[in-house]
């Protein structure tokens, strides 16, 4: 059962933030309320559509295999996975925070965790998930070695995260443009607690100087906006610019307030001019989202 204290969640400016025994300003900076949860689950579905509808990209067929999600957030794609692939022998979430649903296929479990403590289940792995975990790691060569090392002799990892400079194939993107200055301020505050954002374009090569083999990378493009003639992309442009006008409060009212010294006042200011440009069909910006998928060796090296 759950400790009290797992439960005794904080909040602050409005919002709700975990509990886990992570004390001061270098505890994990964003909400688990109910819109924050709404803003993963939507994230899962723009990465779901950039993925063309699948649960991940590395070569695996999850029959029978040990699965673990590092940092599940709400549970949805260890759920999914568990109801596209019952024949999995388990499906294991961990999390700070236990915000998961309680009714869930029967190979599907949840931990509370923090993943750079010791991992609570020893038994090693057929598979690994790391999707979007910058801001919250501190070590992010020693959790890959973690992967590694908890992976059994063939087994895959996949990784995947942002680039946080913001693209443009036209040049749309002005000098000032706030989502950037917004990214920008917000991994200042991430890096003075030792946990910096931007991972994605470093994925690949920590991998493989982690001593994985057949190493697997792609990058797709999340537009922010409606802009795209493409259906596909315009569509997840929609939610990614939902992910910013909903989102920004979350991203930004604990780290700046507290890391970077703003007011709450000078916070709503900032995030209504992000909102502002992230509506400016005008400005053709883009992140790149990285997957990286690998393989521990079947013998060691």
């Amino acid at each position: 059962s759950l400790s009290a204290s797992i439960r005794a969640y904080k909040f602050e400016h409005g919002r709700r933030y975990h509990a886990y025994p992570s004390e001061g300003t270098d505890a994990y900076l964003f909400p688990n309320d109910d819109p924050e949860q709404d803003r993963l689950d939507m994230f899962h579905h723009i990465l779901l559509m950039g993925r063309e509808s699948k649960l991940f990209l590395a070569p695996i067929n999850p029959e029978g295999m040990r699965i673990l999600d590092i940092g599940c957030g709400t549970g949805i794609w260890a759920i999914q996975m568990a109801d596209e692939y019952p024949s999995a022998e388990v499906i294991i979430g961990n999390d700070l925070s236990p915000i998961q649903p309680s009714w869930v296929p029967p190979n599907v479990r949840f931990l509370v965790e923090d993943v750079e403590e010791p991992w609570e289940d020893p038994l090693p792995y057929d598979f690994i998930q790391c999707q979007y975990m910058a801001g919250s790691i501190k070590n992010w060569p020693g959790l890959v070695q973690r992967i590694f090392d908890h992976l059994k002799p063939g087994g895959w990892a996949e990784f995947s995260d942002y680039d946080i400079k913001l693209k443009s194939q036209d040049n749309t993107i002005p000098k000032n443009y706030k989502p950037q200055e917004m990214l920008n301020f917000l991994n200042v505050a991430c890096v003075k607690i030792g946990r910096p954002l931007g991972m994605g374009p470093k994925l690949k090569g920590m991998v493989e100087e982690t001593g994985f083999t057949n190493v697997g990378h792609e990058i797709i493009p999340l537009p922010l906006g409606i802009w795209p003639k493409d259906q596909k992309l315009k569509a997840m442009g929609d939610f990614m610019m939902l992910q910013y006008t909903e989102g920004v409060d979350g991203f930004t009212k604990l780290p700046y307030t507290q890391i970077l010294g703003w007011s709450s006042e000078e916070v709503d200011v900032f995030n209504a001019n992000v909102r502002a440009y992230v509506k400016d069909r005008t400005i053709h910006a883009l992140h790149e989202y990285h997957f990286v998928w690998a393989q521990k060796p079947e013998t060691p090296v």
